[in-house]
């Protein structure tokens, strides 16, 4: 079980659900996810997930899993396969079979001439352009398209010739009639149809009419029996036109809609536009990049389902919009990784140090624990051998006051080995460093340094060269260099261009194998994670989570 669990159900829906239920307005809760499949899930839907799922789960419900497919021009199989992956890494299961709301566009059809018989819809031949100019602004009323006041037989037999593929796209649409002078804008005659001569995922070339998300979500919801449809604040003004619809058709169930905030951190893109804009520009190498916070981006750079589900019952849900700090996300991660992963040494930037005192011929073998506080991880054996690895960030050649690591003529402890001290440097013709020549002393083995220590400046990480894999480091920072963006800015604007760092390195030889982990704590550096799905035989890959700073 979760840790926030008696938190999280003190949220306002949760209360608005037992007043229901005690009020006997429903006996059976049922909630949904409803995705639409134009990309792939990111951080804010795992909220949502975890809000439906809980409910229906706590309740003793149903939570369904509906795909709102309504425009092929945008959706297709891919995403609808990444969707189920998501939900099953996350730990969830949904009620029944999976959901289409193409599965109902029979019963949207008719429920669109249900409404033309009413008066209440007409088949509009303005442009998408004029369309947007005739609907007026927040402070300018709309004005009446010059179709609106056609007959009912006359918009009949147009929506007919709509269905059968007589008119071009966007030569016709299907609007609902309710009033161009409405403050609420998304009343001001709202699209209900439109003409898409495009195949369908699901439906094939059956249709050339696609009902618009707004008509086809609220009758969804209302078809599968959902008790509480659960949407962001963005969906606000649209709840009026969700409940004109349902009132205004002969369907028996009816769902209310409730909003909450959504889920927005800093330095993050969420928006599938946004992430489409960056994979098309070649910014981030497609939606599973582990700089994006897309849940397949997370689960590659090595965030857990756990961590990823704590994080959302714990910030909760509430109706104000706020952005939550990105350390606050990779606090939950660290708490679990800081428990689980094993620890182990890793060199990112390999400088090689030669021992002088040491025969080529000859190993130490040291007996190392997998994790300083968890004795049930147990030990292994590392070695210390003739020529090692150190981090060339742990060399300095000028003098520098403060410096707790390794220059010419000092000593540093190497972690769980020797204290060694730096002799000779030997460089290229270009006056790069090629190695370091070292001597260590044998009698400093568990020696323990404190911070009074004149002697021994400090301690660094190591690895034999006998005994090291040769792997790739990918270091990550923000993918923006602004916390917070609009959907009006430009994105391409706020782009860190330093935001990966690939670096040629070492980690323990048979670390994979002896652990049978993909987590690490590799030390000093950082949380990392083994990216089986791009490594192979010639190229493992690490993806660094987080630095332990």
């Amino acid at each position: 079980m979760y840790e926030y669990h008696d938190f999280y159900k003190k949220n306002f829906i949760f209360k608005i659900i037992q007043n229901d239920l005690k009020n006997k307005t429903h006996n059976v809760i049922c909630t949904r996810f409803p995705p639409e499949p134009n990309g792939y899930l990111h951080i804010g839907h795992i909220k949502s997930i975890c809000l439906n799922f809980f409910i229906a789960k706590f309740y003793k419900g149903n939570c369904f899993l509906r795909i709102d497919d309504t425009n092929p021009t945008t959706e297709n199989i891919e995403y609808i396969k990444s969707i189920k992956k998501d939900l099953i890494w996350l730990g969830f299961k949904w009620d029944g079979k999976i959901k289409y709301s193409s599965n109902y566009f029979d019963l949207m059809y008719n429920y669109a001439i249900e409404l033309i018989n009413k008066n209440l819809a007409y088949v509009d031949e303005l442009s998408i352009e004029d369309i947007k100019k005739y609907r007026g602004t927040l402070s300018t009323a709309g004005k009446n398209s010059p179709y609106r006041n056609r007959s009912i037989s006359e918009n009949l037999k147009l929506f007919q010739n709509m269905r059968l593929g007589k008119f071009s796209e966007g030569k016709m649409s299907l609007r609902a009639k309710i009033d161009m002078k409405s403050k609420n804008i998304v009343m001001r005659d709202p699209v209900l149809y439109r003409i898409k001569f495009q195949k369908h995922h699901q439906t094939g070339i059956k249709w050339c009419i696609y009902p618009t998300y707004d008509f086809c979500h609220c009758i969804s919801d209302a078809i599968e029996g959902i008790t509480h449809s659960l949407c962001t604040l963005e969906f606000q003004d649209n709840r009026m036109l969700y409940n004109w619809i349902l009132k205004n058709i002969s369907i028996k169930h009816y769902p209310k809609q409730y909003e909450f905030s959504k889920l927005q951190i800093e330095y993050g893109i969420t928006s599938k536009r946004n992430i489409n804009l960056l994979i098309k520009n070649k910014i981030v190498n497609g939606w599973d990049d582990p700089r994006l916070l897309t849940i397949s981006g997370l689960r590659r750079r090595g965030y857990t389902a756990s961590s990823l589900k704590n994080f959302c019952y714990h910030i909760g849900i509430t109706k104000q919009n706020n952005t939550i700090q990105l350390s606050y996300l990779e606090s939950f991660i660290k708490k679990e990784l800081n428990k689980i992963a094993p620890r182990a040494m890793a060199i990112i930037r390999p400088l090689k140090i030669i021992i002088d005192n040491l025969s080529y011929k000859k190993k130490i073998e040291l007996k190392v624990p997998n994790h300083p506080y968890d004795k049930n991880m147990g030990y292994k054996f590392i070695y210390f051998t003739k020529e090692i690895y150190i981090d060339n960030l742990d060399f300095s050649e000028k003098e520098q006051k403060n410096y707790k690591r390794l220059m010419l003529g000092n000593k540093v402890k190497l972690r769980y080995a020797f204290v060694i001290k730096a002799k000779k440097i030997v460089k290229d013709n270009n006056g790069n460093i090629l190695y370091i020549h070292c001597k260590y002393y044998k009698n400093t083995l568990g020696l323990k340094i404190n911070k009074k220590d004149k002697e021994v400046k400090g301690i660094i990480h190591w690895i034999s060269c006998s005994y090291s894999q040769s792997v790739l480091f990918y270091l990550y920072k923000t993918l923006l260099n602004k916390k917070n963006i609009n959907n009006t800015d430009n994105i391409l604007s706020y782009i860190n261009k330093k935001s990966l760092s690939i670096y040629n390195g070492f980690i323990e030889k048979n670390l994979l194998k002896e652990h049978q982990k993909k987590h690490f704590q590799f030390e000093r550096e950082g949380y990392f994670y083994f990216d089986k799905k791009y490594s192979h035989k010639k190229k493992i890959i690490f993806n660094r989570i987080l630095s332990l700073r």
